[in-house]
């Protein structure tokens, strides 16, 4: 496979057309449209199992995709809210799919269920320590296509795996970069755990990034973000909206999720580069419409 991301080659970082001093490391453009192939890659590399996974779409995708690569199948269980988008993408990969659960933690107890009663391998995403590998690849790459340490290195926060890997490497080869999460304040269980340094329940994850959409939180990924983060913040649906109308301004279709980086500049205060990792494009067109036609129409 060739392009941009699609195996060892870099993902590209590039200056962000509004600000120099803002950089944007290109997750989106992999033939996936997001991130999560680098982290289902690498798990699945040390498997070489048939594996059962829940997904909102990106991480059923790439688990899809890794398992077609490596000669496996993939069982992906999806919430009955999935994104249309989403769902297609699962479709072109051949995975076979289950639509299942009001939501992606419902999703999950269904996919474990189906995982234990035939005796496969259940792959949780946030969870499998081969995954922060995978996302440590981003820093890698980030940290030798620049040249000076950045200030900042800002990332969207699902289930916590991304910042966690990211964060880890940066620890190790940048530490004086600090290492910021973001996560919607519909979705904050994530955060709320950091701050409580222990896995705390949340009853919501009613947001428009379904990337972000988390209620339960996982144990793995909250240990690694204690030590692995250093600030994390929370941002509105409104504001999520209004990053994703300004990265199309600039030419980028990004998922909410992805905006979600971009929304929480304006609660960061640091001097130098800030890279901000734009994790995938994989948006439904009635909802990409109304983010760039109404955001005000979305909560604040």
């Amino acid at each position: 496979m060739t392009g941009p991301g699609s195996g060892p080659e870099p993902t590209p970082l590039e200056p962000a057309p509004w600000d120099a001093g803002i950089l944007l490391k290109r997750e989106d453009v992999h033939e996936l449209g997001a991130f999560k192939w680098r982290g289902a890659l690498a798990t699945l590399e040390l498997w070489r199992s048939d594996v059962v996974t829940a997904s909102t779409g990106n991480h059923g995708a790439a688990t899809a995709w890794a398992a077609r690569r490596l000669g496996v199948e993939a069982t992906v269980f999806v919430p009955e809210t999935a994104s249309a988008s989403k769902l297609a993408l699962l479709g072109a990969l051949e995975a076979q799919v289950v639509e299942l659960g009001r939501d992606l933690d419902e999703a999950k107890e269904h996919a474990l269920a189906f995982a234990r009663e035939r005796g496969l391998r259940f792959f949780e995403d946030g969870a499998e320590p081969a995954q922060l590998d995978g996302y440590g690849t981003i820093a890698d790459e980030l940290l030798d296509q620049l040249d000076e340490v950045p200030a900042a290195v800002v990332v969207p926060v699902g289930n916590g795996a991304l910042l966690a890997g990211i964060g880890r490497m940066l620890g190790r080869r940048a530490p004086a970069t600090l290492r910021v999460g973001v996560a919607a304040k519909e979705a904050p269980v994530m955060v709320e755990s950091w701050k409580e340094g222990r896995p705390v329940e949340s009853c919501s994850s009613a947001t428009i990034a379904d990337g972000l959409a988390v209620r339960v939180a996982i144990p793995f990924a909250v240990e690694a973000l204690a030590e692995h983060a250093d600030e994390m913040l929370l941002v509105s649906e409104r504001e999520i909206a209004e990053a994703v109308r300004d990265y199309w301004a600039a030419g980028i279709r990004a998922e909410p999720a992805a905006a979600a980086a971009l929304a929480a500049l304006q609660g960061l205060a640091v001097d130098g580069p800030i890279v901000l990792i734009v994790t995938g494009r994989n948006v439904d067109d009635e909802l990409l419409e109304r983010c760039l036609a109404d955001p005000a129409s979305f909560a604040g």
